[in-house]
């Protein structure tokens, strides 16, 4: 059985990284998706910062064979396997769903940021390199990535306005990355992941002084004390 899971979550995790093949030139919602439709909202980062992916593919994928290969029956590494498992699934029907609906996108990408942040949670913390590291990247940036989307559907649909949507949904991501990283205490990818979306969020604002750049530089700002903290710890 632990072998099983662990061929399991490699499968999986295959799966997702090859998702972008199955829906190639995604590059985010849709304005026109939207009722209200959301062009160049201040809440999604710059273009740039979505090369991330390729970084976070691999990166688990690489894990996920070495867990295969030297610890598929180990206890520690079998505890993160379930949640991750569930995170993988989600995350190789994402980019379908994406293009068609950004709700239900929006709703999945929250199950994939919980389900990671539980194996992230339980990820052993020998071979952290194999482990820890790359699920804490795949989360950080998702947790900037979930409220992106939560802004641009409170938008989309006339909740609020792009403005207000992205100083709440910039603020309510800052707030979780500093409690997550230092509550961690380890895995520093996780907050190096969320200030480089913050920081291309503050890119796509021009950095100017009246928008929600200062924000966004300042929630990258806020993380520099936990992900060193966690850096010692690693």
């Amino acid at each position: 059985m632990p072998r099983r899971n662990a061929i399991l979550v490699y499968l999986l995790t295959l799966a997702f990284a090859l998702s972008p093949f199955w829906v190639p030139g995604f590059g985010g919602f849709d304005p026109d998706r939207f009722p209200v439709p959301q062009n160049d909202p201040p809440v999604q980062p710059e273009g740039y910062a979505f090369a991330i992916w390729g970084v976070i593919y691999l990166w688990l994928l690489a894990g996920a064979a070495y867990g295969v290969w030297r610890y598929h029956d180990d206890p520690a590494w079998g505890a993160m396997r379930p949640a991750l498992a569930v995170s993988m699934g989600v995350g190789a029907a994402w980019l379908p769903v994406a293009i068609r609906s950004p709700i239900w996108a929006t709703v999945l990408i929250w199950v994939m940021l919980v389900s990671a942040l539980v194996a992230l949670w339980r990820s052993p913390r020998d071979q952290a390199f194999w482990a820890s590291w790359p699920v804490g990247l795949y989360a950080g940036w998702l947790s900037a990535a979930s409220f992106v989307a939560l802004g641009l559907v409170a938008a989309g649909y006339g909740f609020t306005t792009q403005s207000i949507a992205a100083w709440v949904c910039i603020g309510l991501a800052s707030v979780l990355a500093f409690v997550v990283q230092w509550r961690l205490a380890r895995a520093p990818t996780y907050g190096i992941a969320v200030a480089w979306g913050l920081v291309a969020v503050a890119v796509q604002n021009d950095f100017t002084f009246d928008s929600v750049a200062v924000l966004a530089l300042l929630g990258a700002a806020a993380l520099i004390l936990p992900i060193v903290r966690a850096c010692r710890a690693s």
